[in-house]
């Protein structure tokens, strides 16, 4: 795909189409505990932070109501090599927090353009992650989501993910789960 204006009109709706539809394919490549698959769709220079929220005074808000990637305390921090080494864990049967597998489901909606630098383009959507493992676990995570997507040659790749949970106190038992 070359660069054209997509500032507005047909142009911008049908990339915003396009990369809707590749996010809820990655969902599902996620769903399917297709990983290996997944990770062919992370660049090489793959980032990924998910900070601690923090509870703040209605007076801090502004300064203090979000953390940032890498400036404090993060649930994950980590390149693309370190996602690696987790699907290779995963894949290898023996993984506690994952025996039995659990079943989950990604949910991705409101996505919106917010910059486009061609070949990136930067999103925010809010995501649900649900899953069930055993016969009584349940868990929910539930925030918004700041995605970078570059076009490359071999079709979109995502180059940052960046999530913001709406929860400060997780309740799950384990993060054995991609985001």
């Amino acid at each position: 795909m070359l660069e054209q204006d997509y500032s507005r009109g047909p142009a911008r709706w049908e990339l915003l189409q396009e990369v809707s539809e590749f996010l809820f394919a990655e969902a599902d490549l996620l769903d399917e505990r297709r990983y290996d698959e997944w990770l062919d769709l992370l660049a090489d220079d793959y980032q990924y932070s998910v900070p601690l929220r923090l509870n703040v005074e209605y007076s801090e808000v502004d300064e203090r109501s979000e953390t940032k990637a890498g400036s404090e305390v993060c649930w994950f921090d980590e390149p693309k090599s370190t996602i690696e080494l987790r699907v290779l864990q995963l894949a290898t049967g023996v993984h506690w927090a994952e025996e039995p597998v659990s079943r989950v489901s990604h949910l991705v909606t409101n996505i919106r353009i917010e910059d486009l630098t061609w070949p990136e383009v930067k999103l925010s959507s809010r995501f649900l992650v649900y899953r069930n493992r055993v016969a009584d676990e349940t868990d929910f995570f539930v925030g918004r989501r700041k995605d970078t997507l570059r076009k490359t040659d071999d079709g979109w790749k995502v180059a940052r993910r960046f999530l913001l949970l709406d929860q400060t106190v997780l309740l799950a038992k384990n993060l054995s789960v991609f985001l």
